[in-house]
């Protein structure tokens, strides 16, 4: 009987701890959902006037419409789309009508349209503040000499077009810019990975189970 608890306790510990983990991802699929659909309604909620001093986490997302003047300089941000493939993102500097220097993410050109003329001047833009977080350890340095960004980097941005470092990305343009495809802020950036590591967990409990079946069946054969 000694020889069959040592394999059933590890046996009956590995599982318990595997299923453990496997119930806290699923405990945190339901946080990480919920969170996302607090962020999806915050991003749909009714337009506001722009705040006096936006907050970087009590104003994330939130939906702003203001009217104004954008400006002719570009920044040109490199992005691929599903749909589209590789091309820019242009970021362009917006003089409010209350005289405040924004970031205006507009959206997406293709790679062969990034130098086409495009339509400035006054314009009413519906849209959400956004402080994104583009860079990762592989992402390269931005070159603003020749203008070629591969984040967007708010403080490098605001010094390059003179602005406050706000970016307001654009939902929709009255009148809407010819060429320009909107790429409004969502959830898809988001991870949200605990399903399938959940999956593991339990995968990774029921291969467990099996083995230590497996080897008290084969104990048990050594002591008949």
């Amino acid at each position: 009987m000694r020889r069959f608890i040592g394999p059933l306790v590890i046996g009956i510990a590995g599982a318990a701890v595997l299923i453990a983990l496997g119930v806290w991802q699923v405990q945190r699929l339901q946080w990480k959902e919920a969170l996302l659909a607090d962020i999806e309604a915050r991003i749909a909620a009714e337009p506001v006037a722009l705040p006096a001093a936006p907050d970087p986490r009590a104003d994330r997302y939130l939906p702003v419409r203001a009217e104004g003047v954008i400006g002719a300089e570009e920044l040109h941000v490199l992005v691929s789309t599903k749909t589209e493939g590789a091309g820019f993102r242009i970021v362009t500097p917006f003089e409010t009508e209350g005289g405040r220097r924004l970031l205006l993410d507009r959206g997406f050109v293709p790679d062969e349209a990034k130098g086409a003329e495009r339509r400035t001047g006054p314009v009413a833009v519906t849209g959400n503040l956004h402080w994104p977080d583009d860079r990762s350890s592989a992402t390269p340095e931005n070159d603003p000499g020749d203008n070629f960004w591969f984040a967007r980097d708010l403080d490098q941005m605001a010094a390059a077009l003179n602005t406050e470092p706000v970016l307001l990305v654009v939902r929709q343009e009255d009148p809407p810019p010819p060429g320009i495809m909107p790429l409004p802020v969502d959830t898809s950036g988001i991870p949200n990975d605990h399903l399938e590591y959940a999956v593991t967990w339990f995968g990774l409990a029921a291969v467990w189970v099996a083995m230590s079946g497996y080897l008290l069946w084969r104990t048990a054969r050594r002591t008949t």
